[in-house]
Protein backbone atom coordinates (compact mmCIF):
# COMPACT_ATOMS: atom_id res chain seq x y z
CA UNK A 1 0.00 0.00 0.00
CA UNK A 2 1.18 3.44 -0.61
CA UNK A 3 -1.49 6.03 0.01
CA UNK A 4 -2.38 4.71 3.47
CA UNK A 5 -2.06 4.61 6.90
CA UNK A 6 -0.99 0.90 6.46
CA UNK A 7 2.35 0.57 4.65
CA UNK A 8 3.16 -3.00 3.91
CA UNK A 9 6.45 -5.47 2.88
CA UNK A 10 6.73 -8.85 2.21
CA UNK A 11 9.80 -10.45 2.46
CA UNK A 12 9.76 -14.25 1.71
CA UNK A 13 7.46 -15.73 3.99
CA UNK A 14 7.60 -12.81 6.43
CA UNK A 15 4.86 -9.51 6.18
CA UNK A 16 6.38 -5.95 7.53
CA UNK A 17 3.48 -3.96 8.70
CA UNK A 18 3.91 -0.21 9.86
CA UNK A 19 1.65 1.82 11.19
CA UNK A 20 2.39 5.46 9.32
CA UNK A 21 -0.06 8.05 10.00
CA UNK A 22 1.98 11.45 11.56
CA UNK A 23 2.55 13.14 13.84
CA UNK A 24 2.05 10.07 16.17
CA UNK A 25 0.49 6.95 14.46
CA UNK A 26 -2.68 7.03 16.63
CA UNK A 27 -5.50 5.09 14.90
CA UNK A 28 -8.70 6.01 13.72
CA UNK A 29 -12.05 4.00 12.33
CA UNK A 30 -10.52 3.87 8.97
CA UNK A 31 -6.88 2.95 10.22
CA UNK A 32 -8.24 0.28 12.16
CA UNK A 33 -10.74 -1.22 9.38
CA UNK A 34 -7.64 -0.93 7.19
CA UNK A 35 -5.45 -3.35 9.46
CA UNK A 36 -7.97 -5.61 9.55
CA UNK A 37 -8.01 -6.22 6.10
CA UNK A 38 -4.41 -6.25 6.48
CA UNK A 39 -4.30 -9.04 8.82
CA UNK A 40 -7.33 -11.14 7.37
CA UNK A 41 -5.50 -10.97 4.23
CA UNK A 42 -2.21 -12.18 6.21
CA UNK A 43 -4.06 -15.21 8.14
CA UNK A 44 -5.70 -16.27 4.99
CA UNK A 45 -1.91 -16.41 2.77
CA UNK A 46 -0.71 -19.89 3.24
CA UNK A 47 2.58 -18.22 1.75
CA UNK A 48 3.30 -16.16 4.63
CA UNK A 49 4.15 -17.37 8.37
CA UNK A 50 4.97 -14.67 10.15
CA UNK A 51 4.49 -10.63 10.63
CA UNK A 52 5.67 -7.60 12.24
CA UNK A 53 3.87 -4.64 13.67
CA UNK A 54 5.70 -1.31 14.12
CA UNK A 55 5.36 2.25 13.63
CA UNK A 56 6.49 4.82 10.92
CA UNK A 57 9.89 7.47 12.14
CA UNK A 58 11.66 7.21 15.84
CA UNK A 59 9.08 8.42 18.64
CA UNK A 60 5.98 7.06 18.54
CA UNK A 61 5.03 3.40 17.93
CA UNK A 62 1.40 3.97 18.15
CA UNK A 63 -0.56 6.20 21.17
CA UNK A 64 -3.84 4.11 20.47
CA UNK A 65 -7.30 6.09 19.53
CA UNK A 66 -6.92 9.20 17.65
CA UNK A 67 -8.65 11.38 20.21
CA UNK A 68 -8.61 14.19 17.19
CA UNK A 69 -10.54 12.16 15.19
CA UNK A 70 -12.79 11.21 17.88
CA UNK A 71 -13.34 15.15 18.59
CA UNK A 72 -14.57 15.21 14.50
CA UNK A 73 -16.77 12.93 14.46
CA UNK A 74 -15.17 8.99 14.96
CA UNK A 75 -17.04 6.89 17.47
CA UNK A 76 -15.32 5.55 20.38
CA UNK A 77 -17.72 2.17 19.84
CA UNK A 78 -17.62 2.38 15.57
CA UNK A 79 -17.01 0.21 13.28
CA UNK A 80 -13.33 -1.26 14.18
CA UNK A 81 -13.53 -3.41 11.68
CA UNK A 82 -13.21 -7.20 10.94
CA UNK A 83 -10.19 -7.58 13.59
CA UNK A 84 -11.13 -5.28 15.86
CA UNK A 85 -8.92 -2.27 17.12
CA UNK A 86 -5.99 -1.96 15.37
CA UNK A 87 -6.98 -5.44 13.55
CA UNK A 88 -5.51 -8.19 15.29
CA UNK A 89 -7.44 -7.70 19.10
CA UNK A 90 -10.33 -9.78 17.67
CA UNK A 91 -9.45 -11.49 14.59
CA UNK A 92 -10.85 -15.11 14.74
CA UNK A 93 -7.99 -18.08 14.06
CA UNK A 94 -5.28 -15.99 13.39
CA UNK A 95 -2.34 -18.37 14.81
CA UNK A 96 0.16 -16.98 13.15
CA UNK A 97 3.37 -15.87 14.91
CA UNK A 98 3.10 -11.98 15.65
CA UNK A 99 6.51 -9.84 16.19
CA UNK A 100 5.67 -6.20 17.52
CA UNK A 101 8.95 -3.81 17.19
CA UNK A 102 7.89 -0.84 19.44
CA UNK A 103 9.68 1.80 18.48
CA UNK A 104 9.14 5.29 20.76
CA UNK A 105 5.82 5.67 23.01
CA UNK A 106 3.35 2.88 22.92
CA UNK A 107 0.33 3.91 24.96
CA UNK A 108 -3.66 3.02 25.83
CA UNK A 109 -4.53 1.12 22.28
CA UNK A 110 -1.11 1.20 21.08
CA UNK A 111 -0.11 -1.02 24.28
CA UNK A 112 -3.02 -3.14 23.72
CA UNK A 113 -2.00 -3.70 20.49
CA UNK A 114 1.34 -4.94 21.04
CA UNK A 115 0.07 -6.66 24.03
CA UNK A 116 -2.04 -8.60 20.79
CA UNK A 117 1.61 -9.72 19.39
CA UNK A 118 3.20 -12.96 20.91
CA UNK A 119 6.73 -11.23 20.95
CA UNK A 120 7.17 -7.90 21.48
CA UNK A 121 11.11 -6.45 21.20
CA UNK A 122 11.49 -3.08 22.16
CA UNK A 123 13.98 0.24 21.27
CA UNK A 124 16.05 1.03 24.21
CA UNK A 125 13.97 4.63 24.52
CA UNK A 126 10.43 3.00 24.28
CA UNK A 127 7.96 3.91 26.95
CA UNK A 128 4.66 2.59 28.06
CA UNK A 129 1.28 3.53 29.67
CA UNK A 130 -2.03 3.38 29.90
CA UNK A 131 -2.92 6.88 30.44
CA UNK A 132 -7.30 6.37 29.78
CA UNK A 133 -7.44 6.60 33.67
CA UNK A 134 -6.62 10.45 32.46
CA UNK A 135 -9.40 10.77 30.10
CA UNK A 136 -12.22 9.00 32.20
CA UNK A 137 -12.84 5.98 30.30
CA UNK A 138 -11.33 2.47 30.77
CA UNK A 139 -8.13 0.26 28.89
CA UNK A 140 -10.33 -2.66 28.75
CA UNK A 141 -8.62 -4.83 26.76
CA UNK A 142 -5.47 -3.84 28.90
CA UNK A 143 -7.91 -4.62 32.19
CA UNK A 144 -7.83 -7.75 30.45
CA UNK A 145 -4.77 -8.83 29.16
CA UNK A 146 -2.20 -7.07 31.32
CA UNK A 147 -2.72 -8.58 35.08
CA UNK A 148 -2.24 -11.98 33.09
CA UNK A 149 1.17 -11.25 31.92
CA UNK A 150 2.51 -9.20 34.33
CA UNK A 151 2.61 -9.00 38.53
CA UNK A 152 -1.17 -7.99 39.22
CA UNK A 153 -0.38 -5.29 41.10
CA UNK A 154 2.32 -3.72 38.83
CA UNK A 155 -0.67 -3.92 36.14
CA UNK A 156 -3.32 -2.67 38.38
CA UNK A 157 -1.01 0.49 39.31
CA UNK A 158 -0.40 1.39 35.51
CA UNK A 159 -4.19 0.69 34.98
CA UNK A 160 -5.22 2.96 38.08
CA UNK A 161 -2.68 5.45 37.96
CA UNK A 162 -1.33 5.81 34.26
CA UNK A 163 1.76 6.45 35.22
CA UNK A 164 4.67 5.52 32.39
CA UNK A 165 7.46 3.05 32.75
CA UNK A 166 10.57 2.57 30.30
CA UNK A 167 11.77 0.03 28.24
CA UNK A 168 13.92 -1.36 31.06
CA UNK A 169 10.99 -1.65 33.61
CA UNK A 170 8.95 -3.17 31.03
CA UNK A 171 11.35 -5.79 30.40
CA UNK A 172 11.81 -6.22 34.05
CA UNK A 173 8.29 -7.15 34.79
CA UNK A 174 7.75 -9.22 31.71
CA UNK A 175 5.87 -6.88 29.40
CA UNK A 176 8.19 -7.29 26.66
CA UNK A 177 10.88 -9.60 25.38
CA UNK A 178 13.95 -7.72 24.80
CA UNK A 179 15.27 -4.31 24.19
CA UNK A 180 17.78 -2.78 21.30
CA UNK A 181 19.30 0.02 20.70
CA UNK A 182 16.91 2.04 18.34
CA UNK A 183 19.07 1.42 15.45
CA UNK A 184 19.12 -2.47 15.36
CA UNK A 185 15.50 -2.66 16.49
CA UNK A 186 14.13 -3.75 13.17
CA UNK A 187 17.29 -6.01 11.90
CA UNK A 188 16.69 -7.85 15.36
CA UNK A 189 12.61 -8.01 14.65
CA UNK A 190 13.25 -9.49 11.32
CA UNK A 191 15.98 -11.93 12.19
CA UNK A 192 13.33 -13.25 14.71
CA UNK A 193 10.53 -13.25 12.23
CA UNK A 194 13.01 -14.79 9.62
CA UNK A 195 14.00 -18.06 12.58
CA UNK A 196 10.24 -18.47 13.34
CA UNK A 197 9.12 -18.61 9.29
CA UNK A 198 11.68 -21.10 9.02
CA UNK A 199 9.80 -23.02 11.91
CA UNK A 200 6.66 -25.56 11.86
CA UNK A 201 3.38 -23.26 11.12
CA UNK A 202 1.00 -26.35 11.64
CA UNK A 203 2.76 -26.17 15.17
CA UNK A 204 2.35 -22.59 15.76
CA UNK A 205 -1.01 -22.92 14.44
CA UNK A 206 -1.78 -25.01 17.30
CA UNK A 207 -0.02 -23.41 19.91
CA UNK A 208 -1.92 -20.53 19.50
CA UNK A 209 -5.25 -21.82 19.60
CA UNK A 210 -4.12 -24.07 22.86
CA UNK A 211 -2.69 -21.09 24.30
CA UNK A 212 -5.96 -18.94 23.26
CA UNK A 213 -8.59 -21.48 24.69
CA UNK A 214 -6.95 -22.31 27.61
CA UNK A 215 -6.79 -18.83 29.16
CA UNK A 216 -10.79 -19.63 29.74
CA UNK A 217 -10.41 -23.55 30.52
CA UNK A 218 -9.30 -25.37 33.44
CA UNK A 219 -5.77 -27.84 32.35
CA UNK A 220 -7.57 -30.86 32.41
CA UNK A 221 -10.54 -29.71 30.03
CA UNK A 222 -7.58 -28.19 27.74
CA UNK A 223 -5.97 -31.11 28.08
CA UNK A 224 -8.68 -33.69 27.05
CA UNK A 225 -9.56 -31.34 24.26
CA UNK A 226 -6.34 -31.84 22.86
CA UNK A 227 -6.12 -35.67 23.39
CA UNK A 228 -9.58 -35.96 21.65
CA UNK A 229 -7.72 -33.55 19.32
CA UNK A 230 -11.18 -30.85 19.39
CA UNK A 231 -9.08 -28.19 18.13
CA UNK A 232 -9.39 -28.07 14.57
CA UNK A 233 -5.50 -26.97 14.07
CA UNK A 234 -4.15 -29.43 16.36
CA UNK A 235 -6.45 -32.36 14.60
CA UNK A 236 -4.80 -31.25 11.10
CA UNK A 237 -1.00 -31.35 12.97
CA UNK A 238 -1.88 -35.26 13.77
CA UNK A 239 -2.58 -36.12 10.59
CA UNK A 240 0.00 -33.96 8.69
CA UNK A 241 2.46 -34.49 6.63
CA UNK A 242 5.16 -32.28 8.76
CA UNK A 243 4.62 -34.16 11.57
CA UNK A 244 6.23 -37.26 9.65
CA UNK A 245 9.07 -34.88 8.26
CA UNK A 246 9.73 -33.76 12.06
CA UNK A 247 10.01 -37.37 13.16
CA UNK A 248 11.63 -38.46 10.12
CA UNK A 249 14.40 -35.71 10.37
CA UNK A 250 15.07 -36.47 13.93
CA UNK A 251 15.87 -40.06 13.20
CA UNK A 252 17.95 -38.87 10.10
CA UNK A 253 19.82 -35.89 12.00
CA UNK A 254 18.84 -33.31 9.47
CA UNK A 255 16.99 -30.19 9.49
CA UNK A 256 12.95 -30.77 8.78
CA UNK A 257 11.43 -29.19 5.83
CA UNK A 258 8.37 -27.78 6.63
CA UNK A 259 5.63 -27.81 4.16
CA UNK A 260 2.28 -26.38 5.89
CA UNK A 261 0.52 -29.48 5.70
Amino acid sequence: MTDSPIKTEIRGHVLEVTLDRPKANAIDLVTSRIMGEVFRDFRDNDNLRVAIITGAGEKFFCPGWDLKAAADGDEVDGDYGVGGFGGIQELRDLNKPIIAAVNGICCGGGLELALSADIILAADHASFALPEIRSGTVADAASIKLPKRIPYHVAMEMLLTGRWIDAQEAARWGMINQIHPASDLMSKAREMADHLAGGPPLVYAAIKEVVRDAEANSFQDTMNKIARRQYPTVDVLYGSEDQKEGARAFAEKRDPVWKGR
